[in-house]
């Protein structure tokens, strides 16, 4: 049985914030509403693309999921920052706002800190075989039936 040699586990990191601490506001419903940067390291040598889903389960309704991005190329090890749409050279699912992309943290008012769970999946396949029309919750499953090595960052955030 083959292994994989790898210095230590696959992580995901964020220039715009760090583990367990709050999401700045331009990343969010109450700034620009885009992306954070994120970046990786760690991989498996057999990875062959990467997925990569955004949920709170402090929602009142129970997990809401913001972001879902697949099919990201094997050879990325991460996401620049988007500052507005442009050509990905991954897919993106519909996110429980009931809209395609990203979709930042927008606890209700008064809530208190919710967590934001960035997860990172390095797949055992180039491409998820899944609709135009899928949502995050289903690009979960199916990185999670492909997945070689997962990395976690949480972030924070509330509001007033």
């Amino acid at each position: 049985m083959a292994t994989t040699k790898r210095s230590g586990p696959m992580i995901l990191t964020s220039s715009a914030f760090v583990q367990g601490k709050s999401i700045p506001r331009g990343f969010t419903c109450d700034g620009d509403d885009h992306p954070p940067p994120l970046a990786w390291s760690g991989a498996p040598s057999e990875a062959r693309s990467f997925a990569l889903v955004c949920h709170d389960p402090d929602a009142p309704s129970g997990d809401w999921y913001h972001w879902a991005a697949f099919d990201i190329p094997a050879d990325a090890s991460g996401l620049a920052e988007r500052l507005g749409p442009r050509k990905s050279p991954f897919r993106e699912a519909m996110n429980d706002f009931g809209k395609p992309g990203y979709g930042g943290p927008c606890p209700p008012e008064g809530h208190g800190r919710h967590h934001y769970h960035f997860k990172l999946y390095a797949l055992d396949v180039e491409h998820l075989d899944l609709p135009s029309t899928v949502r995050c919750r289903e690009v979960k499953r199916a990185a999670e039936a492909h997945a070689l090595a997962t990395a976690e960052l949480i972030g924070t955030y509330s509001r007033a």
